[in-house]
């Protein structure tokens, strides 16, 4: 998608002030901080005046001095369905509501320098469906979650500019549960089961793929004011690269209750029972007994920037513009150590563009509230529109504000919803590079969401 469509589409909700919000592309999160949250994620040019700032602008020092902490979650409620072509059935989702936290700490010496501690959650995946989607042997669960520990140091070059940077150690987790088809296994004679007649999406199994991991990146940042109305912000999250070296994949045999028919090419009696047959293929020396599996998952860099206007009073407007190296997620390999076919998930990306607009408007006493629009392109191309990710593009709108409950502490609280304009995808895995949308699309997906963010700040 090119940036000038990303344009209209945010200009359009800015003059329509729609109250649309959800999700980054593809599996990225941006609900880290209900100020960030409540303000379309327009922050790197002027950061909350919490500690969310080491994960949305690490070179951003503290506005005053001592320890400020910030602690909370966003609830992710998320609902979606898939309307099959040929029949127009429509199959819901069974997604539980996502609980994503976040924690910082800052502290600010009487010097230049500031050092904080973030661990958050900027990348996520969750997707589940009902027993009975056809789609269950592309995906019946994917759960990703990744958490992100970054101890930071800013520094102040000057009254106006500091900069900023932070190790990054993540530790991923990753679910992924599907349906195998027994039409598509093979027989002990060479034919598959499916040109003996046995039905397409026949379930003889469910696979379940488990293992965590860790890896090492950077986040950089610079803040700055030309002068008393005008801040400028830009930072890098490097990508990191998630290696599932010791996964485990586990199999559980399914019913089929068929049977074989006479003078079937196995050479077995007619009446012979189907489950029997494939018994041995779960038990010792088997191909579906429990195996080690390997698989990698590219959590991609991130690029934002933008300009905040302080001239009216009390009052900032931010806008920034933020890229998300999305190409870097080509292929899922699935690798068994066992006997298990191997596979690969086709995914082929796209770098993302987003537009991003915050207003915040203070009182004094320390209350506030706050606004936010967004926009941004789904990361997926249409052929990778699946029940694993069924991408969208995204409107985003956001509502929130700030209460005092005492001197030290103040609570936070955001408010989003998510609209998508529905998109056609697949059920069925791609298995080969050269296949396209035309041929493998044979429905509709559509997506929405609901998300409260709650955070509790204190100044020590």
């Amino acid at each position: 998608m090119t940036l000038h469509r990303v344009t209209r589409f945010a200009l359009a909700l800015g003059l329509l002030a729609l109250p649309a919000t959800a999700r980054a592309q593809a599996f990225g999160l941006n609900e880290i901080g209900s100020c960030a949250l409540a303000r379309g994620f327009a922050t790197t040019s002027a950061p909350c005046d919490d500690g969310s700032s080491i994960y949305w602008n690490p070179g951003a020092i503290p506005k005053t001095q001592g320890l400020t902490a910030l602690a909370g979650v966003a609830a992710i409620s998320l609902d979606g369905d898939f309307t099959q072509d040929t029949t127009l059935k429509r199959y819901g989702m069974d997604v539980s509501t996502e609980w994503v936290p976040h924690v910082f700490a800052n502290y600010r010496t009487s010097g230049s320098f500031a050092y904080g501690l973030g661990v958050y959650v900027p990348y996520g995946l969750t997707s589940q469906w009902r027993d009975d989607f056809p789609g269950r042997f592309s995906a019946l669960k994917a759960s990703l979650h990744t958490v992100y520990v970054q101890p930071n140091i800013s520094y102040a070059l000057s009254d106006d500019w500091s900069v900023g940077l932070g190790p990054v150690f993540g530790f991923s987790s990753v679910e992924l549960v599907q349906g195998v088809d027994l039409s598509q296994l093979k027989t002990p004679v060479g034919p598959t089961f499916g040109q003996l007649g046995i039905p397409k999406r026949t379930e003889f199994a469910r696979a379940t793929l488990k293992g965590n991991t860790t890896a090492f990146g950077v986040n950089l940042g610079i803040h700055g004011r030309v002068n008393q109305s005008w801040e400028v912000g830009a930072r890098f999250l490097s990508q990191m690269y998630f290696k599932y070296d010791d996964a485990d994949a586990t199999f559980q045999q399914i019913g089929t209750g068929l049977v074989l028919a006479a003078n079937n090419p196995l050479g077995l009696p007619g009446g012979t029972p189907v489950d029997s047959v494939l018994a041995p293929q779960f038990r010792s020396g088997g191909a579906l007994v429990a195996q080690k599996v390997q698989t990698r998952i590219m959590h991609p860099a991130q690029v934002q920037f933008g300009v905040a206007y302080n001239g009216f009073q009390n009052t900032t407007i931010s806008v920034d513009y933020a890229w998300v190296g999305w190409k870097s997620f080509k292929e899922l390999p699935v690798d068994f150590q066992g006997g298990a076919t191997d596979k690969v998930l086709f995914e082929n990306y796209n770098n993302t563009s987003a537009l991003r607009l915050g207003v915040e408007h203070r009182y004094t006493g320390g209350a506030a509230i706050r606004a936010g629009v967004a926009a941004t392109a789904s990361a997926a191309p249409d052929v990778t529109v699946t029940p694993l990710l069924p991408e969208q593009d995204r409107a985003y709108g956001s509502i929130g504000g700030r209460y005092p409950i005492n001197k030290t502490l103040a609570v936070d609280g955001a408010f989003s919803h998510i609209f998508t304009p529905g998109r056609r995808g697949r059920i069925d895995e791609r298995t080969s590079p050269t296949q396209t949308a035309d041929q493998l699309n044979t429905g509709a997906y559509s997506l929405h969401a609901n998300i409260l963010s709650i955070s509790l700040r204190a100044s020590l």
